[in-house]
């Protein structure tokens, strides 16, 4: 542009228009990626959650268990867990609890603990949801096999488009 004229010319004005477009279509892949790869690690985190908590619950009574149950059950159960304790007295109470499916839809449902003691606990506990339970599928379903001492179990959760398993092998007490 000479200094005596005002404005821009066509060419200055096409390339500066064609610099911000650039930059601002950058910028909406950019904050496209955060967001989609932000839902994308949440739905990854919820399932490792759920997964995780399952575990935990159920390797908390195997430990506990003087006898553990994962052969001939029909659906919903899962898992069954016996144990004994001693009070102040020494007299016995005895634990029973049962990890079982509900609400399931399709292949997604909640896993649920109910505890019973014989010193009065009636509990029905929520342990997670999502697990995936599907006998057909025999690659990804949530499955339990108990070989004394040893229970070998293999969670998954299903959340959104994100399946997540981990696989848990937990020795329960050994009985003097």
């Amino acid at each position: 542009m000479k200094s005596s004229e005002k404005g821009f010319t066509i060419t200055e004005l096409l390339i500066a228009v064609s610099m911000i477009a650039l930059i601002s279509s950058s910028a909406v892949m950019v904050i496209f990626q955060v967001l989609h790869g932000t839902q994308r690690n949440n739905d990854y985190l919820t399932s490792v959650r759920q997964v995780e908590n399952a575990g935990y619950w159920i390797s908390r009574d195997t430990q506990m268990a003087q006898s553990v149950v994962t052969d001939n059950l029909t659906f919903p159960d899962f898992i069954l867990a016996n144990w004994t304790e001693w009070d102040a007295g020494g007299q016995p109470i005895y634990h029973s609890v049962r990890y079982f499916f509900e609400n399931m839809i399709i292949s997604n449902g909640e896993l649920k603990r109910y505890h019973w003691s014989s010193a009065g606990a009636n509990e029905e506990t929520l342990i997670a949801r999502h697990i995936f339970f599907d006998s057909d599928n025999i690659t990804y379903t949530s499955r339990a096999s108990y070989q004394s001492p040893m229970l070998a179990l293999k969670l998954t959760a299903s959340y959104e488009n994100v399946l997540e398993s981990r696989e848990y092998k937990v020795m329960r007490r050994i009985n003097y």
